[in-house]
């Protein structure tokens, strides 16, 4: 790799059921369907902790410590193709209250695995010039109180 990536050759793929296990091989027993036609990834979503803070009468100073945490989310953007399964995929699971599993993979950096709900989101048509396209949110979630069920497999 000459110092940097792109996002060329990666993909994401959507479950509807849950990992037996939340490990590298819980996942992949799993059946995952591509979205076809990503234009745009966005952001991949990561712990973020909550700052929590405290102000001593004593020494007027501001204490600092990490709170709670969120998984994140995602938009990506994909050229609208009814005859998708993945895009089929994503439009029944914008209908659906039930998390899917998510795996994002990419050729240098490897896969992802995670739960999410997928919040829809909308379509653009745009003008003569301008592809059909979607943007949908992917809201990870935790699986429990006492893991996130995010792996990350680094590429091979």
């Amino acid at each position: 790799m000459d110092g940097f990536a792109t996002s060329a050759g990666a993909t994401v793929g959507l479950a509807a059921a849950a990992p037996a296990t939340y490990n590298e091989a819980g996942y992949e027993a799993l059946t995952f369907t591509n979205i076809g036609k990503v234009t745009d990834l966005g952001e991949i979503p990561s712990r973020v902790y909550e700052l929590v803070t405290v102000y001593y009468v004593a020494s007027r100073g501001q204490a600092k410590a990490k709170g709670g945490y969120n998984l994140g989310s995602q938009t990506i953007v994909f050229t609208i193709d009814g005859d998708d399964a993945g895009q089929t995929l994503v439009d029944a699971a914008s209908e659906s209250d039930s998390a899917y599993s998510v795996k994002l993979s990419h050729p240098q950096h490897g896969e992802i695995y995670a739960r999410a709900l997928i919040m829809g989101g909308p379509k653009t048509y745009g003008d003569v010039n301008t592809a059909s396209t979607r943007s949908i949110t992917i809201e990870y979630t935790i699986v429990s109180d006492t893991e996130d069920g995010v792996v990350a497999v680094p590429a091979g």
